[in-house]
């Protein structure tokens, strides 16, 4: 994972496992991005954040700054205003640690909070969470909140309305935009393909996105909503970056084919993609790990 950006698994783990890797912690970011926390995940982050990639080409509206991470208001396919609301970020981010390869949390009480940004990277409001629907780092990277709020009440009070999830896989050659609320940067680039399997320390994700190197995400970024620019919806989240070279280690994911063979490609990012989520998820935005077509892994 990546520091802040992930936050690195290090840095992700800072204040709510930004990027924490097993032991790591975050630590609570400023306001203004000053110096983005580190954990196990990461390094910690540097100061400023580097200019983004490419030009901005999407709005900051629906994503959310976490202490630690970023993150988005989201929606799934069927989602009705009265539905609660739910934030999207990465397992590593998630305030009580990262969870251990092969460990899902479900319905764990929390009352984090995350500030939803407007259009222009503007604080909107407040956000409070209510509980964890849903985290884990086997098999994917992401954290659900259910937060105390319905979409209409959100909408109601900020004037901002959640992104849309996808419910279709990402398009390898798509350009794609990673929106951080954490360091109010984009960074633009394309999905350059798929790693059938990526490892990292203990944690294994299967069919990642791949980035282009134009996307150069660092700590702190970790749980930005990954944006198709085609469609307009979240079709991924950002989680982690091999930043020195090394062979599957913290903060240097490994590609793994099916044949076995490792590939590391230093400065690669990459993404865990959230296609499968909707399926999972029943009226009123109620999480059914036992829906027929529901394939995150259960606890």
């Amino acid at each position: 994972m990546r520091k802040p950006l992930l936050l690195t698994l290090t840095t992700l783990a800072l204040g709510a496992a930004a990027v924490a890797l097993p032991t790591g912690t975050a630590a609570a970011l400023p306001t203004a991005p000053a110096a983005a926390p580190a954990t196990a995940h990461q390094a910690a982050a540097p100061a400023t954040a580097p200019a983004p990639a490419a030009p901005r080409a999407t709005s900051f509206a629906g994503t959310v700054a976490l202490s630690n991470c970023s993150g988005s208001l989201i929606r799934l396919p069927d989602s009705q205003p009265t539905d609660p609301g739910l934030v999207l970020t990465n397992g590593h981010c998630i305030e009580s640690g990262f969870p251990g390869a092969g460990e899902v949390i479900t319905n764990q009480a929390s009352t984090r909070s995350f500030t939803l940004l407007n259009a222009s990277a503007g604080t909107a409001g407040t956000l409070k969470a209510s509980k964890v629907v849903y985290s884990t780092m086997t098999d994917t990277d992401v954290t659900i909140y259910q937060l105390t709020q319905n979409y209409s009440q959100i909408q109601k009070s900020t004037g901002i309305a959640p992104l849309t999830l996808s419910a279709s896989h990402p398009v390898q050659g798509h350009a794609i935009d990673v929106v951080s609320g954490f360091w109010k940067q984009v960074y633009s680039c394309s999905i350059d393909g798929f790693a059938y399997r990526v490892k990292e320390d203990q944690w294994t994700w299967k069919d990642s996105v791949r980035y282009t190197p134009e996307c150069q995400v660092i700590g702190g970024t970790s749980g930005s909503p990954v944006i198709d620019t085609t469609t307009g919806q979240v079709t991924a989240v950002n989680n982690t970056t091999n930043e020195s070279g090394e062979r599957c280690t913290l903060d240097n994911p490994c590609e793994v084919d099916q044949q076995g063979a490792v590939t590391i490609h230093k400065g690669t990012g990459y993404a865990e993609e959230t296609y499968t989520i909707p399926a999972c998820f029943t009226t009123g935005n109620k999480l059914n790990l036992a829906a027929s077509a529901c394939t995150l892994p259960k606890p």
